[in-house]
């Protein structure tokens, strides 16, 4: 009887422990694997490029991870967890790790031009280590080996230093990005129809006279193509002026540009606290964000030209400050700050009409820092003008405006020693110096010719 009762104990801690094992294993199988993100390259892979996996694993442990490249029926090894490679593993957070490494053909040599695909597999460990959870991703790309190619059209190219040009291209194929590289700057290319590209660019004032300029052509893989077609750069003198603050000027710009520039997280001084202090972050911290945001303008210019002939002066103005003037700001005689003057200030006498120096559409219509109730007008191919310092505004966003139509009234707000207008010529984001967009032959020399001669 003692027997037959320890066995059947025996059978029901034995059905007990295949249930719970049971139970455990099947619990263990409903457990998460690795999720697999491809997160580079997007589209194509060319000479260089860069590969980024990023693992998500519940519970931050892999068993295993591999990547690797298929092609023409042949895999090349890219990635292995417990192999030695030209890899970096970075672990994000506990649950997130990241895999990067180079799989262009000069890491890759195996690389053929045409289809490739991407593989990635990872494995977890289970709870108790029962099973292993395994997940797989891959992702079609196209390898272009070929870079692509740019031709200039136009002639004659002559770039006077702070001042703009313009230039007519072919880039091929028609997915590449293409523009005019100046230096570290960018100016992107437009399109004139089939692979024929222009696009207006600018040499700076603070940069190097002889900082390289060529038009480039780049695609998704990163292949790049470049061709110099610059004739001549000239130099252009700047001039330097001295400006003595005074107390009633301060106490007259300051509180007002700090209460309409709530981004300065600066509240205006009491009327007998110091205003230079506060000054001086206006004509730093804040005109650096106002450049900010008059360069962000230029990612929504249109891609066809909106204007037409030369740009008009303020009329019967008198040229008070010129573009690039250094100024040096004076406090009692003390030097405290020194900033470039980037426009000219043009006056005749208080609250004139100023109107639009050419057609356009209007992206801004508001206070704009230092520049105080200001309008923005977009004339199409990064070309854009500004209007500063005005004492009202008739116009407003989105408004498509001709040449000569009343935008509003001089005046003295933002950052104004008096009633006048700052103007200035933007291209792709950056001033330039109006004096050649007013310059009717400049027009017709430097963009209206090359437009004809490529049949524009």
């Amino acid at each position: 009887m003692y027997d037959r009762f320890v066995v059947r104990f025996l059978l029901v801690l034995l059905l007990v422990a295949a249930a719970a094992f049971g139970g455990a294993y099947f619990v263990a199988g409903r457990g998460a694997p690795p999720r697999v993100t491809i997160d580079k390259p997007d589209r194509l892979v060319g000479q260089t490029g860069a590969l980024e996996v990023t693992v998500e694993v519940p519970g931050g442990r892999l068993s295993s991870l591999t990547i690797a490249l298929e092609q023409n029926g042949q895999t090349t090894p890219l990635f292995a967890l417990d192999a030695t490679q030209d890899a970096t593993v970075t672990q994000l957070d506990a649950s997130h790790l990241r895999v990067s490494r180079q799989i262009g053909k000069v890491a890759v040599p195996a690389l053929r031009a045409g289809p490739a695909r991407i593989l990635v597999s990872a494995s977890r460990p289970s709870l108790l280590k029962l099973k292993t959870l395994s997940s797989a991703a891959s992702k079609d790309v196209q390898v272009r080996l070929d870079p692509p190619r740019v031709a200039v059209l136009s002639m004659k190219h002559y770039v006077n230093h702070g001042g703009a040009e313009f230039v007519i291209y072919r880039a091929t194929p028609p997915d590449v990005r293409s523009g005019v590289r100046v230096g570290a700057i960018e100016y992107p290319g437009f399109s004139l129809g089939g692979d024929t590209k222009a696009a207006f660019f600018a040499l700076l004032h603070d940069q190097p006279l002889h900082a390289p300029i060529a038009v480039f052509a780049r695609d998704e893989a990163d292949n790049q193509a470049r061709a110099a077609f610059v004739d001549s750069v000239f130099e252009k003198p700047f001039k330097k002026s001295r400006i003595e603050l005074d107390d009633r000027f301060l106490g007259r710009v300051v509180p007002e540009i700090l209460t309409n520039s709530p981004a300065l997280n600066t509240p205006p001084p009491p009327e007998d606290g110091d205003m230079v202090a506060p000054f001086l972050k206006i004509n730093g911290e804040l005109r650096a964000m106002n450049n900010n945001e008059i360069a962000a303008l230029a990612l929504k210019t249109a891609t066809t030209r909106l204007w037409n002939g030369p740009f008009v002066q303020l009329g019967n103005s008198q040229v008070e400050a010129s573009f690039a003037d250094r100024r040096t700001y004076l406090y009692k005689g003390r030097e405290v700050d020194q900033q470039f003057h980037l426009g000219f200030d043009l006056a005749v006498t208080a609250n004139v009409p100023v109107v639009a120096a050419n057609a356009g559409v209007v992206l801004n219509a508001s206070w704009l820092g230092i520049f105080g109730n200001c309008v923005v007008i977009d004339h199409g191919m990064g070309v854009q003008s500004l209007y500063g310092h005005l004492s009202s505004l008739d116009v407003k966003v989105g408004d498509s405006v001709t040449k000569g139509q009343i935008l509003g009234r001089s005046g003295m707000t933002g950052l104004a020693g008096g009633d006048h207008l700052h103007f200035t010529m933007l291209v792709g984001g950056h001033p330039v110096n109006p004096v050649e967009w007013w310059d009717a032959h400049w027009v017709q020399d430097r963009v209206d010719r090359k437009l004809r001669e490529v049949g524009q």
